[in-house]
């Protein structure tokens, strides 16, 4: 097991996955989380483009991935979404999320934190991408490691 991985224990990884099908069944949306010990780009916006692409989340049919990306040891996040997104939304649209994932994070509820913001951007995007009936999961809900 990663020290990632020891990093979130197993019932805190089931809490975080439960809280992306929550999310997800409220909209069309793709949320990915991935969490490593050290962010090794400049910045942590710059780390999660490039998680972002290696994941393949830009292949969504709508565009509308949203990566929350936390180096845990250096104390950074970023929460990015696709260009699908970024084509409708407001350019404030993810401050409320950071805001959130910022408050719980500084206490170390790491958990509280992604679980809270994932479900707040799910309300979010249900605006502009609802769910459908016939919407496929198109990326995998688990938590990626660095």
């Amino acid at each position: 097991m990663s020290s990632e991985q020891e990093f979130l224990g197993p019932q805190d990884q089931q809490q975080i996955v439960a809280a992306i099908k929550q999310a997800e069944n409220k909209t069309s949306g793709e949320v990915k989380v991935h969490i490593e010990k050290n962010c090794p780009d400049e910045t942590a916006l710059e780390r999660a483009k490039v998680v972002f692409e290696e994941l393949g989340m830009q292949n969504t049919a709508l565009k509308n991935g949203v990566l929350f990306y936390l180096a845990y040891e250096d104390h950074k996040f970023a929460v990015i979404g696709d260009k699908g997104i970024y084509e409708l939304v407001p350019h404030d649209f993810w401050d409320s999320t950071k805001e959130l994932l910022r408050h719980h994070f500084s206490r170390g509820e790491f958990t509280e934190g992604l679980c809270n913001g994932i479900r707040e951007a799910g309300k979010q995007l249900k605006t502009y991408f609802p769910y459908q009936s016939d919407d496929i999961n198109e990326l995998p809900d688990d938590i990626s490691f660095g």
